[in-house]
């Protein structure tokens, strides 16, 4: 099929988008800015899609402005009769223009909405667009998704694709400064949704790079996402095209406690699941019952959570006529597709368990064994609810709460040790700053299933103050605060507990963390007395700094929070006017789960390599 500027239809101008940009990436917010990166990118990963692409580079330059560039077939350049201009700038000038609309230049695509690139170019405040094509370059310049110039030839070309660099307006969103890690995140999900595809990232401001490759498309994604925990069976694998749909799923389980699937539509990462993850979970619930029932492992049928306890999954489906709520396109809404995923996983399922007795009987003793624990943490719960524990109208005794009832101005100090709570609670603005002292190291909830979580005090404590609930019961819309400090000592047990308490929020409470609910407090790390006051720093620099100027000092290095005093803790590390706070963000949800997976798991030789690899970079280790 031929793609040139007859392939490309119209359906308007980008006033609209500059007016309510949020309408057309999410937000102004970081999510809506890295989604400019994406637009651009799946709009080379669609040629990729459609056998034409190889390669994708994207770069951070040092003034946030991206260059990505593809080896595709590049956008046509011919000029359309109808406008009397060229496609290329009737793409990246117009809203509902593209080749996606009649599936004959791509039969599956993200992108289906024409939207894309044009809109980037429209919050951009400058932006240039390079096409490869039929022997020759062809260039555009725009500000703000008006053209500065014509299109023009730019010289001579040997191969073809398209380069794109923009820079963010800085009027429209709240901050241009692109994270490395967020893209990073979502370009390795392309590479691995797409075997064969090489992807690389690179960072002018910093130096960092990632290069992204994986011929083995999702079945290596899975591989990846459990290459660090021990895994119960060898990959199971489905593949299935019927009715220009495509299945494709891979599984596997583990040990742990927890289940981890990811679910996409033509390439896009659908985070609220849709029908795809919906016919899934039925299917593998009822071919596991059944497959219990006909060989007599069981008296109960299995809930969806016991069959999905220690499951790595990716599911990814190929729809032509995706239906996407909305242009950020997390959840996906066609109905047909339930039933299909559902269909296919049944049957390919049934007969892989058949085949293969001894994977069948692991997977379902496994699942056996989450219900039992299901049914114990059902009791655990009510024991505790018996005992007014988890009832929000009676709170913790330890628990020093605030006056105001709005969770907007609330914030509660988890504060380590009974000694440093006390301080806290006396330093604290008692309006609306609430202390909760832990006393030790809490339980790891790595190694840990929900009923061990419900029998520990300290955590149905925490979970008690905060007023979420957990597990099954977990709503953050009752959260009692909207800021939650983690305050641990500067010593290595400090950093243990605040990775314990990190680690219980990812795996249990992981919405607290994506909504930006926790923070990490910044106590100093050094007193310096001179001339009868008292001065404050949190690193080496900063005190190596000060005393080139104070001469000799008296020096105190703080080891915990109880050497503090009411007034000092309220000064440096409570007080909002003057203390800082470090915000723990979800940029990279794949490398956080191995992270934690490698920190807190079972294997201690992937633990020890990360040691060796990272202790370089350890700051103010005391031994």
């Amino acid at each position: 099929m031929a793609y040139d500027a007859s392939s490309i239809q119209v359906l308007g101008g980008l006033d609209a988008v500059r007016k309510r940009p949020g309408m057309y990436v999410g937000s102004t917010s970081a999510r809506g800015l890295h989604q400019l990166v994406y637009e651009v990118v799946d709009n080379s990963v669609d040629e990729a899609v459609a056998g034409f692409c190889k390669n994708i580079k994207v770069i951070i330059h040092k003034d946030n402005s991206v260059t990505v560039i593809d080896d595709g077939r590049g956008i046509p350049v011919d000029i359309m009769p109808k406008f009397g201009k060229s496609a290329l700038e009737i793409v990246m000038t117009k809203l509902h223009a593209g080749g996606k609309f009649d599936h004959k230049t791509y039969k599956v695509s993200g992108g289906l909405h024409g939207v894309g690139v044009s809109v980037v170019n429209a919050l951009s405040d400058k932006f240039h667009v390079e096409v490869r094509r039929d022997g020759k370059v062809s260039a555009q310049d725009y500000e703000r998704g008006n053209p500065v110039n014509e299109v023009t030839e730019a010289g001579t070309a040997q191969d073809t694709g398209t380069t794109v660099l923009f820079h963010p307006d800085k009027d429209i969103f709240d901050s241009i400064e692109f994270s490395f890690e967020t893209l990073s995140s979502r370009l390795r999900e392309l590479a691995f949704l797409n075997k064969g595809l090489k992807i690389s990232l690179s960072d002018e401001r910093n130096g960092k790079s990632h290069e992204f490759c994986y011929e083995g498309g999702i079945k290596s994604f899975v591989e990846y996402l459990n290459q660090n925990k021990a895994v119960l069976h060898n990959l199971i694998y489905i593949y299935k095209e019927k009715d220009n749909l495509i299945v494709e799923v891979a599984l596997q389980y583990n040990d742990g406690y927890l289940d981890n699937i990811f679910s996409f539509a033509n390439n896009i990462n659908t985070i609220e699941g849709g029908t795809h993850l919906s016919g899934f979970k039925t299917a593998l619930t009822r071919t596991l019952n059944t497959y219990i029932e006909k060989n007599k492992l069981a008296n109960e049928r299995l809930s969806s959570e016991d069959v999905r306890e220690g499951l790595t999954a990716v599911i990814s489906v190929k729809v032509p006529e995706p239906q996407f709520e909305g242009q950020t396109k997390t959840r996906l809404g066609n109905s047909d597709i339930k039933g299909l995923v559902d269909s296919v996983v049944n049957s390919e399922l049934s007969i892989f368990l058949e085949e293969n007795p001894k994977v069948a009987r692991a997977i379902v003793e496994k699942s056996i064994n989450a219900s039992k624990a299901r049914e114990a943490a059902r009791k655990a719960r009510e024991l505790v609810r018996r005992k007014s524990a988890l009832d929000s109208s009676s709170l913790p005794g330890k628990l020093a709460d605030c006056s105001s009832k709005e969770p907007d101005k609330c914030e509660i100090f988890i504060v380590e040790g009974d000694s440093a709570g006390g301080s806290c609670k006396q330093g604290r603005n008692r309006e609306f700053q609430a202390v909760l002292p832990l006393k030790g190291k809490i339980l790891n909830v790595e190694k840990a299933r929900l009923h061990k979580i419900l029998a520990s005090a300290e955590l149905v404590t925490l979970v008690t103050a905060i007023g979420t609930g957990v597990g099954d019961s977990f709503d953050i819309s009752r959260a009692r605060y909207k800021k939650l400090i983690l305050m641990c000592d500067a010593d290595v047990d400090g950093a243990h507990i605040r990775t314990l308490l990190l680690t219980f929020f990812f795996r249990y409470m992981k919405p607290m963390i994506e909504n930006g609910y926790i923070f990490i407090a910044q106590p100093p790390l050094y007193k310096v007395s001179k001339d009868r006051k008292e001065h404050y720093f949190y690193n080496d620099d900063q005190l190596n700094a000060a005393l080139k100027s104070f001469g000799d000092a008296e020096v105190q290095r703080y080891k915990g929070l109880g050497e503090m005093n009411p007034g000092q803790l309220w000064e440096t590390t409570m007080n909002p006017d003057s203390r800082t706070l470090i915000k723990v963000t979800l940029q990279d949800a794949v490398e956080a789960d191995k992270v934690f997976t490698i920190l807190m798991g079972e294997e201690v030789a992937p633990r020890r390599e990360f040691i060796e690899q990272n202790a370089r970079f350890v700051k103010n280790l005391d031994i």
